[in-house]
């Protein structure tokens, strides 16, 4: 099973603890493309970058990880993103960006269309989220709805991540839900976080927000709710499956891209829904014990598999 990741990565500073920052590199997209490589899938990453010597040295550093770069972009004269990470004391974090001019940006130019369509048609899954949504544009948006439909005509399934963030979204809220509207028809998983869609859409809790993706058509919704955990649909069926404890967390970055990663490998391994949910809640809960986007490798906890069932990952 192929995967590919769509979306943006920037060059990140996390708070380091006694003062500073640590340089690295983070994007929602990508830091679930490294942890789901972690977890033994194949997967490529779809963006585009600069010919800098930050851009390279992500290149290398995806490479390293196992992430496939051969979906990459690359603009001359250009350089990445750039964004810093404050997080307050309970561990939850806020955002402050520099990215206008960030290359990914312009990654679903009409020019860029067809060649990219064709190459994503051999992949059996395309990841992205509100975040991938929110950097192209009205127009680059258009352009991607058609990608996924291309790939989609080739058997390809897409796996949606909302996470809304709405100073992502230089248009208004209702560019954004239209947005969502339009990759919701296209999905076969969705991965919502509950917050975001509250602030969104109104859902009055978890249970409406997975009714309003199953409206929508999609056959397995995963509606992450923070500590409380998540529900998990399939088909007509929900269930709660609860997160794992963490006295204290650290820097929350990535703990909705770490689960959606354990949740997705889990299912590509023949795992249900339920199981899967609670590996993803695993890696989720050793993420936030560190500082930044991407933990390391070392610090990987032993993901065991779950036994196979019947019951395939739902199309």
């Amino acid at each position: 099973m192929k995967v590919a990741a769509i979306g943006e990565c920037m060059v990140e500073f996390s708070p380091r603890p006694g003062g500073g920052y640590i340089q690295s590199f983070g994007g929602d997209t990508l830091n679930f493309a490294v942890y789901l490589a972690r977890l033994g899938a194949a997967v490529d990453y779809v963006t585009a970058l600069g010919d800098d010597p930050f851009s390279a040295e992500m290149l290398a550093a995806w490479r390293a990880e196992g992430v496939g770069t051969d979906l990459v972009d690359i603009a001359p004269g250009r350089m990445p993103g750039l964004y810093v990470i404050r997080t307050d004391a309970d561990g939850e974090r806020s955002f402050h960006y520099w990215r206008d001019r960030a290359p990914a940006r312009e990654l679903f130019a009409r020019a860029h269309a067809s060649g990219l369509a064709e190459r994503l048609a051999g992949y059996d899954w395309l990841y992205l989220s509100g975040i991938t949504l929110s950097i192209y544009g009205r127009d680059g948006r258009a352009v991607l709805f058609e990608v996924l439909d291309a790939a989609r005509r080739h058997g390809g399934r897409v796996a949606f991540d909302g996470n809304y963030r709405p100073r992502g979204w230089n248009e208004d809220a209702a560019a954004a839900r239209g947005a969502f509207a339009e990759i919701l028809r296209r999905a076969d998983l969705a991965l919502p976080t509950f917050d975001d869609e509250h602030a969104l859409f109104g859902d009055r809790d978890a249970e409406a927000c997975a009714s309003r993706h199953r409206a929508a058509g999609i056959g397995e919704v995963v509606v992450k709710q923070g500590e409380r955990g998540c529900l998990v649909g399939t088909g007509d069926d929900a269930v709660w499956v609860p997160t794992e404890r963490v006295a204290a967390p650290v820097d929350t970055t990535a703990a909705g891209d770490s689960f959606n990663a354990g949740y997705l490998a889990a299912r590509l391994g023949g795992a249900d829904a339920p199981a899967a949910a609670r590996q993803g809640h695993r890696l989720a809960a050793t993420v936030i014990r560190y500082p930044g986007a991407v933990i390391p490798r070392d610090a990987m906890p032993d993901m065991v598999p779950a036994p196979p069932t019947s019951e395939g990952t739902t199309r």
